[in-house]
Formats: structure tokens, C-alpha cells, sequence
């Protein structure tokens, strides 16, 4: 009896440690944004950044020896989609997700992130609040703020355009009310007053009434708080009407699909980003290898693989894959990454280089600044 039992305690053991073998066969991250959609060229620049990250991390060796799995979850940016998408992939196993991108899907997920213990990176989510109200320590971004953003923007206005008619528009989202309120404060306090300051719904196919509005008032600038999709629609429709009114927009405006949209007309349109990475040397590399697939490394592509890139470093710093033991280690490490070194700070948010403007020709746009 005492051979079989130490027999069976022989064989359970081995279960105990193929079964831990096998629970440790790979390592689940996922990327999260809007992957269908009508901002789904951002979801698709998160995924063609992340997907990259983990190829080059698993050609390395992983993580600790072990090979990343990425899991993709759809939130079409939208609150009560983007928290069930970060219950799912959190109730998968899944130790960072790099996402979300619209603010108002970011913010609500942090919560549960948060409360299951997962790192959560944020390439694109802009709005102050997710960071400077965040649920816990395990909400981080790769990107910049609005306020930082919105400075630039309404100080710009305020300089180069101070003798023009400026009106500012926003969509109602977390994204676009945050991003036209941070520029409007910015340019009234350098002295320049809109001509009027309102809403508009996102989704609308027709903006006709809004820009008669803007013709009727004479405005020669409109800043828009708000994506690619209305800003494409509301320069077709203002250059049908005859106006040359110029549009300027934020990052979500950073996308080649802006340009389908509109056109030709796009010619002249302006936005906030940050220095674009394509140019960066230490995205040389990744850059390359990007565009050899046949991949546009635009917009948060870069974003999305350094922010895969931090977290493995943290992690293997760590020496674990541990939300709590990660955290203290993207807490007190510089990272490496595509967009360049950085650290976070204690909100959770890089210390990066600030935003410049780039202004569209008619078939692609450039950094002008």
C-alpha cells in the first residue's frame, strides 16, 4: 500500500506540474479598440502595431522564456461594449491589454482592469481623466494628454489666425468635448475669443446646417473636437457651399482615411499630434519592417507597439507577469521603446515630447512644426 500510494503521489505530482507546465505554455495580451466601426482605421492601426510587437518579442524568445499570444477584443468605441470586452479578455487570462482608444471606451474598462489586477496601456486614449482619475495603479497611456494637446492647439490659433473669424466645434464625446474645452481655454487665455462655441452629433451624414452657420458668421477657422469621419464630411460640405474656411482638428484626425473621405478638399486641413514616430530613429527598425509588409505605419501604429514593448520590459524586469509585481516595475523603470525612452510618471502617463501640427496636402500630410 505504501508503494502504491507513494507511486500515486508520484503521478499526481507530475499532473500537478505538466498541468502548471502547461498553464505557463504561453503568456495572453490583447489589444483593444474599436475594430469595427466607423473609427476602425484606429482600431486596425492598434492591431497592426501590437500584432508586430508580439512577433518581434516571440522571434526574441518572449517573455521570461515563454511566447506572447495576443487576443483582439472589438469595443466599436463604446462604453458599455469596451467594458464587457475588458470583462472578457480579463476573464480570458489576458495579463496586459494594450487599449483603448476612444477615452469614453478607455475609461469605463479601466475600472474592471483595475479590479481583476491588469495592466491596461493605453496608446491612444487622450483625455485627462483616465489617468488623472484613474481606479487604481494599473492604467498607464503611451501617448499625450488633451490639455497638452489643446494648448498647443488654441495657442496656435491664437498666433497664427488672430485676426480671423474662429469657431469651435465639438461631437459630445469625452474625447471631442475634452479636446475643443483644453483648446478653447488655451486660446481665450492668449487673448483670441471664438465666434461661437457648439456641438454637433457624431454620426450624421449631413452637416449642412452647422456649416451654414459657419458661412453665415463669416468664420475663416473652425477647430473641431472630434474624428476623421465628421471632419472629412464637414470639409466636403463647407467646400460645396464655396467656403475656404480651414479646418484644424486633434490626433483623431491622423489617418489616411481623412483624406478618402474627403477628397481633395482635405488640401490645407491641420491637426495636433505628436512628432510623428515615422520619423523617429528609434522607430527606424520597426518602421521598415512595417512598410515591408505593407503596412502604414501612421497614426497610433507606433503607439500601440511601444506600449507592448514597455510592459514586456517591465515584466521581465519584474521577473514576473504579475499586475501587481508589472505595475511597480512600470512605476520605477525607463523603457526603450519605438517612440524612444521614457518613463511614466505617477499618474501613469509618459514623459514624451509634446504635440506639433501637420497640415494635409492632397494626398498625405506632414509635420509642419
Amino acid at each position: 500500500m505504501r508503494v502504491i500510494s507513494a507511486a500515486l503521489a508520484i503521478l499526481v505530482a507530475s499532473l500537478g506540474l505538466a498541468a502548471a507546465a502547461f498553464a505557463q505554455s504561453e503568456i495572453i495580451v490583447a489589444v483593444a479598440g474599436p475594430m469595427t466601426g466607423k473609427e476602425a482605421t484606429f482600431g486596425a492601426q492598434f492591431l497592426a502595431g501590437a500584432s508586430a510587437a508580439v512577433a518581434d518579442i516571440n522571434a526574441k524568445g518572449g517573455v521570461l522564456g515563454t511566447q506572447l499570444k495576443l487576443l483582439t477584443g472589438d469595443d466599436q468605441c463604446d462604453p458599455k461594449q469596451a467594458r464587457a470586452v475588458a470583462e472578457q479578455l480579463s476573464a480570458a487570462g489576458a495579463v496586459l491589454v494594450a487599449g483603448h482608444f476612444c477615452s469614453s471606451s478607455s475609461i469605463p474598462a479601466s475600472s474592471v482592469y483595475n479590479e481583476q489586477g491588469v495592466i491596461q496601456i493605453s496608446p491612444g486614449s487622450t483625455n485627462p481623466d483616465y489617468t488623472d482619475k484613474r481606479p487604481g495603479p494599473y492604467s498607464f497611456r503611451v501617448c499625450g494628454r488633451d490639455d497638452q494637446q489643446g494648448g498647443v492647439a488654441g495657442a496656435y490659433l491664437a498666433k497664427e489666425f488672430k485676426d480671423k473669424k474662429i469657431a469651435i466645434l465639438n461631437d459630445k464625446t469625452a474625447y471631442g468635448q475634452g479636446l475643443a474645452d483644453q483648446t478653447k481655454k488655451a486660446m481665450n487665455a492668449a487673448g483670441k475669443q471664438e465666434m461661437f462655441f457648439e456641438a454637433i452629433t457624431p454620426g450624421e451624414k449631413d452637416y449642412t446646417a452647422v456649416v451654414s452657420r459657419l458661412k453665415q458668421n463669416g468664420i475663416d477657422v473652425v477647430f473641431l473636437g472630434g474624428y476623421h469621419t465628421e471632419a472629412g464630411l464637414i470639409i466636403r460640405q463647407m467646400r460645396a457651399q464655396g467656403m475656404k474656411t480651414v479646418l484644424v482638428g486633434g490626433d483623431a484626425l491622423v489617418s489616411s482615411e481623412l483624406g478618402t473621405i474627403a477628397g481633395d478638399d482635405v488640401e490645407g486641413t491641420m491637426m495636433t499630434f505628436s512628432p510623428d514616430p515615422r520619423r523617429n530613429p528609434a522607430a527606424k527598425d520597426v518602421v521598415a519592417a512595417l512598410e515591408k509588409k505593407g503596412i502604414n505605419p501612421e497614426g497610433y501604429v507606433v503607439y500601440a507597439y511601444a506600449a507592448v514593448q514597455a510592459w514586456a520590459q517591465a515584466a521581465e524586469k519584474a521577473h514576473s507577469t504579475e499586475g501587481a509585481k508589472v505595475e511597480e516595475a512600470l512605476d520605477s523603470n525607463e523603457f526603450h521603446t519605438a517612440l524612444g525612452k521614457f518613463r511614466f510618471d505617477a499618474q501613469g502617463d509618459p514623459n514624451l515630447p509634446p504635440y506639433v501640427f501637420y497640415r494635409w496636402g492632397k494626398k498625405s500630410y506632414e509635420q509642419i512644426q
